[in-house]
């Protein structure tokens, strides 16, 4: 039976958005309410974090190099030489307590990142090639995880409040969805579904927060496997090492009681499962 193993003692408050850079041999990750983002080495051992001053909900890799963000006040490009942020877009400018969650690269370079507010009226947006923003869904409450099929013709998108992961087609050329309907929704008693990533085989992974778990599900929806952790919270995860073979899991302590954080005083940290499966290379944005 294949089990999370503790890997990286970090206590983030909001641990989230990991992602594994093949060329480097880094691992990334945000801390959303501690306003910065991580890298570490697992060869050396060593690690660097950088702080934002805002809330950031996700990062991806640009082939030009740097990152793309989405952050409270919009979507951003990060120079790596000067740490410098140049806010591209705001789309939701004025939305009360609103800022961008989880976003991913597609397999055609564009970066798609969703927002959640207080008003249950989030958005999924696509920036372009051109620097262009796109919104590509509406009447979301909290925008989460999203991810692509191999053979890119699927997008897998979730609403964690709705605890729902829809499934839409898509359409690599345009960058379209349409056809949405419910892939997986999930019980209460199994959490919320979070962050995914969608494995060289097809099957998607997605952390349940307060569900205790990683479920593994199969292109039809069906639990293929289910990861137990010791943490109520896990957030997210993304494959990794040098054979994209190792899934990482960030955490939160975030919104626990004192008793429940002494109950898991892992919670916050990143764990490992060594999948026997492998991941796919993250995709780069080419704008």
């Amino acid at each position: 039976m294949v089990q999370a193993e503790h890997f990286l003692s970090v206590q983030n408050q909001l641990g989230e958005g990991p992602l594994w850079h093949p060329e480097e041999e880094l691992l990334y990750w945000v801390d959303i309410e501690r306003e910065c983002f991580h890298r570490y080495s697992p060869e050396t051992g060593r690690g660097d974090t950088f702080q934002l001053g805002q809330p950031v909900g996700c990062l991806a890799f640009r082939a030009s190099g740097g990152l793309v963000m989405g952050l409270r006040d919009g979507l951003a490009f990060w120079d790596q030489k000067t740490s410098d942020i140049e806010i591209i877009d705001n789309p939701e400018d004025g939305r009360l307590n609103a800022r961008f969650n989880d976003g991913k690269v597609d397999p055609g370079g564009r970066f798609w990142a969703g927002t959640l507010g207080e008003d249950d009226q989030s958005c999924l947006y696509k920036l372009d090639l051109d620097g262009s923003v796109q919104t590509m869904e509406t009447g979301i409450q909290i925008s989460n995880g999203l991810g692509w099929s191999p053979d890119f013709k699927t997008m897998y998108y979730t609403d964690s409040s709705l605890r729902v992961i829809y499934v839409y087609d898509f359409d690599l050329k345009s960058g379209s969805i349409n056809n949405r309907r419910d892939f997986v929704k999930v019980p209460p008693e199994d959490g919320f579904p979070d962050g995914l990533t969608v494995d060289s085989e097809g099957f998607i992974w997605s952390a349940h927060w307060d569900g205790w778990r990683v479920t593994r599900y199969d292109p039809d929806g069906k639990i293929e496997r289910v990861i137990y952790l010791p943490v109520q919270r896990p957030t997210s995860c993304a494959f990794g090492g040098p054979d994209l073979d190792q899934l990482f899991i960030t955490s939160a302590w975030t919104g626990l009681i004192e008793t429940e954080r002494q109950e898991q005083p892992l919670a916050g940290d990143l764990f490992l499962v060594h999948a026997e499966v492998k991941g796919r290379k993250e995709n780069e944005f080419l704008g």
